[in-house]
């Protein structure tokens, strides 16, 4: 199960390029995506609580997560629109250094030796993947920004809804979050949708309807429910396939190469990540 819901996070950068270099726009293609996700949640979360009660004082929380929801999808069409799959994937390896990094700023817990040394590796491969990217300020750098925008973002994401997962189930989280994040963007993406054609072959629209059931519902199902029997440490070192896997469907399926700094900075990621787990074993447990 844990595998299972990596292979289809780290599938979503390849589908989501090839459909944008199949006539999607991004915003519109994220806020369709997004509404139909939000669908399934509603029904799903429906059928199994029979509620979507969120206490008063936690709206504050919910508001804060969504608002990051909408801020992390603009910056994952974007980087993927600009930049290439396997640089995304390699680029979304640093979230668990924003992680941590979050959680010493929020008071959450205390950073470890090895963490400093794994989050300095990490952001040497951050500025090799930059070096090895296209000359100048072009699409390619911007792509870059945003995919390390991506990472933060979900990182902070991830640290805003932790106190909201210990009074509700990640099904409800996920309805009402997704819910409220997708209004601001569904507002800017007007002039996207007026513009859209639906025109699409088959493997797009198999390659939109993967987006929307794999990697935004289906793996938050199977996630926690797996989570819950393993226990969070082992799904985490599950987790650390993700980038690998996400660069290895890009290459194969879309044909992208990678510049030798771009490689040798996902060496330096993997590393960074490498000693980052260290850190977490070694850590208090509220640190998690």
């Amino acid at each position: 199960m844990l595998l299972g819901a990596v292979l289809l996070w780290a599938l979503n950068g390849t589908v989501t390029r090839y459909v944008f270099e199949h006539g999607w726009l991004p915003l519109a293609y994220g806020t369709i995506r997004y509404f139909a996700a939000i669908v399934l949640f509603w029904i799903f979360t429906y059928w199994r609580e029979r509620s979507f009660w969120i206490a008063r004082s936690d709206w504050k929380l919910v508001g804060t997560a969504a608002a990051l929801i909408f801020v992390n999808q603009i910056c994952f069409v974007y980087s993927l629109k600009l930049a290439h799959a396997s640089i995304v994937s390699l680029l979304f390896g640093t979230t668990p250094v924003f992680i941590a990094l979050l959680s010493v700023v929020f008071r959450l817990g205390r950073l470890q030796r090895s963490f400093f040394a794994g989050a300095g590796l990490t952001f040497v491969g951050v500025a090799l993947i930059a070096a090895g990217s296209a000359g100048g300020f072009g699409s390619s750098t911007k792509g870059d920004i945003l995919a390390i925008g991506t990472a933060f973002t979900w990182g902070c994401y991830t640290v805003t809804i932790a106190p909201l997962m210990q009074r509700y189930s990640p099904f409800r989280i996920s309805s009402i979050v997704l819910a409220v994040g997708w209004i601001p963007l569904a507002c800017i993406s007007v002039p996207q949708l007026g513009h859209q054609h639906f025109s699409f072959g088959w493997k797009v629209w198999l390659g939109f309807g993967f987006a929307i059931v794999g990697p935004l519902f289906l793996t938050n199902i199977v996630w926690f429910k797996a989570v819950a029997i393993v226990g969070a440490p082992r799904a985490v070192l599950f987790n650390n396939l993700q980038p690998f896997f996400g660069v290895f469907f890009a290459l194969v399926l879309l044909g992208e190469t990678l510049h030798p700094l771009e490689i040798a900075g996902g060496v330096f990621i993997f590393a960074g990540i490498a000693l980052e787990r260290q850190f977490r074993r070694e850590a208090p447990a509220e640190v998690l």
